[in-house]
């Protein structure tokens, strides 16, 4: 055998295998190339879920932007479009129609500019005769309707200067139960109540209550609590403020007896 001849086969399988190898070696150039290719896949998934979590935030700090805008005094046709807004739904044209308060069931509304002592002062010039005329137990002159017990306090508080010596019932649930309350309003006379339209609600409908020597109706109507929530921005005070109106204060309003103050 001719030595060349077998150096000849001997070539030709060393580049048979170096063929095979080279096949071989390229699925694994293929599989380095898709790993970053994995990567560079996943990276838009997490700027997804970073996005998704920056507008959580964001909407949990919606107090702050409330916080930097400038506050907007209620007045009157607040609280109508929120009764035609509450009863749209259910109600006929013609009930929507009776509910419907005129101006002239309104006191002036607050401009921001006011105490609550000052306020009464200006809306309850004859404060001083309705107070010496008030002789009939279970009723008070006037009711001042806020979201809380701790609201109803600071309100008792800082109208100090406009009661004088009138007598003033505390009208809400925490700590004081409603037949202490009940008991309260029929054995004394008592000129201004404060608390939740809850609990007034509720001596209103147990005849704790009655509005027909009440004269004013004051909804502390601006006043935000901590996370920036009005009275009427917190569903269960929304819910029951409504249903007070409906019930009995709007008639009385309509008739003329009691007027409806916005602070």
């Amino acid at each position: 055998t001719d030595p060349s001849d077998d150096e000849a086969v001997e070539k030709a399988s060393d580049n048979r295998t170096a063929t095979r190898q080279d096949s071989d070696s390229k699925p694994a150039v293929k599989k380095k190339r898709k790993q970053p290719t994995e990567c560079f896949l996943s990276q838009p998934e997490e700027k997804q879920e970073s996005t998704v979590k920056a507008k959580r935030r964001r909407k949990k700090k919606i107090s702050d932007v409330l916080q930097k805008s400038a506050p907007k005094p209620g007045v009157p046709a607040d609280l109508q479009n929120l009764l035609t807004q509450h009863f749209g739904e259910n109600r006929s044209v013609i009930e929507i129609e009776e509910l419907k308060l005129s101006d002239s069931c309104f006191l002036p509304a607050n401009d921001l500019s006011h105490s609550f002592s000052s306020y009464l002062k200006e809306i309850c010039p004859k404060w001083a005769k309705l107070r010496r005329n008030h002789e009939e137990k279970k009723s008070v002159v006037m009711l001042v309707l806020c979201s809380s017990a701790l609201r109803s306090l600071e309100l008792i508080k800082s109208m100090t200067a406009f009661k004088g010596d009138c007598k003033v019932l505390k009208l809400f649930a925490k700590h004081i139960k409603i037949k202490e309350q009940m008991n309260m309003l029929e054995k004394g006379v008592f000129h201004i109540g404060v608390g939740t339209p809850g609990r007034v609600k509720a001596l209103v409908e147990q005849d704790g209550l009655c509005l027909n020597a009440t004269k004013y109706m004051i909804l502390d109507w601006n006043w935000r609590d901590q996370k920036l929530r009005r009275m009427m921005d917190i569903p269960e005070i929304k819910r029951e403020t409504i249903d007070l109106l409906e019930k009995s204060i709007i008639k009385l309003c309509r008739d003329g007896s009691v007027k409806l103050g916005l602070f």
